[in-house]
């Protein structure tokens, strides 16, 4: 239920209740910081919005009217719970900026995540301060997007093409998908790569539906191949990137995945990588948040403020 436009600012029962405490519109300015003019003018204007006398002055002071006396007491019990808020919502800003809960994709979770975390708590220590308290959750892009709008999360990771609908977001990162297959399988031995249409019609280990690294591979392929085109089914659906490598490694087949997860890999010749000259396969890491188009104030803005000043080193 709305206020009238009778009721006062909370600063208007500041100056009633000086005037009360001070019996003087001098003390009360004294105490407020304001001249005997100011007060007494502030007072009359809340006389003329409420449409009730509060004071009566005089020569010698100034004291409350009956209904003054009412309203001091209304005040009073008033100001305080907005000082029990004030208190409050300080709290709450202190917490978040030492708090932050995110929803990070698997690729950005694992791989990334990790680096920025201990980096940002060594570089707080060496500064005397104390970083951010992360609790970071795993999860596929489309889950980051849904917890980021439910208010699950301060701040998600996602590696799924383009901006979501509805929400902020920032690029963080960039990334690179690799088609990979362990040293014996048949593509291995090709000079010239895989062609889209080969790899829309292979069954290949993929992550689950929702996952960013798989729509970014069907998206790929639908731009070189048209709309329309039809894309096999996976051999394998596996919920995270270990998996997906795990399975390859054990012949399951080919796979395209982050090159940061298999870096490792195709350095010592585990696994082979496989050129897709057709496919554009560089994808942007974004942040997303829920609000204005800078970030939120707090931990979230330190955070991202943070991971620029990592790529930009």
């Amino acid at each position: 239920m709305a206020l009238s436009s009778r009721m006062p600012e909370l600063s208007a029962f500041e100056v009633l209740l000086a005037v009360a405490k001070t019996g003087s519109l001098g003390a009360a300015g004294r105490e407020l910081g304001l001249t005997q003019q100011a007060v007494s003018a502030r007072l009359t204007s809340i006389e003329a919005q409420t449409g009730v006398q509060l004071a009566i002055r005089t020569v010698r002071g100034s004291r409350l009217t009956p209904a003054g006396v009412v309203v001091a007491q209304w005040a009073d019990r008033l100001l305080d719970v907005a000082h029990q808020v004030d208190v409050g919502l300080a709290s709450l800003r202190s917490e978040s900026r030492k708090r932050l809960k995110v929803l990070a994709s698997l690729t950005i979770a694992e791989q990334l995540m990790p680096r920025w975390l201990v980096s940002m708590q060594a570089t707080a220590a060496r500064a005397g301060r104390e970083a951010p308290e992360v609790i970071l959750t795993a999860a596929n892009s489309e889950q980051v997007i849904a917890g980021v709008r439910d208010g699950a999360a301060d701040l998600g990771f996602i590696e799924s093409p383009g901006a979501p609908a509805g929400l902020r977001s920032r690029v963080i990162g960039c990334d690179e998908l690799v088609v990979i297959a362990r040293p014996d399988h048949k593509w291995s031995r090709r000079a010239t790569g895989v062609s889209s249409a080969e790899l829309a019609q292979a069954p290949l280990v993929t992550r689950e539906p929702g996952s960013g690294t798989r729509d970014f591979l069907e998206s790929a392929l639908r731009t070189a191949l048209g709309d329309g085109a039809e894309l096999a089914a996976p051999l394998l659906e596996l919920s995270s990137a270990a998996a997906v490598r795990s399975a390859v490694l054990a012949g399951a087949g080919p796979a395209v995945m982050s090159r940061l997860a298999v870096a490792d890999d195709l350095a010592v010749g585990r696994l082979t990588r496989l050129a897709a000259p057709e496919l554009d396969l560089r994808r942007e890491l974004r942040a997303i948040w829920v609000g204005g188009r800078t970030p939120p104030a707090g931990a979230v803005r330190d955070f991202l403020s943070y991971i620029a000043s990592t790529a930009a080193s």
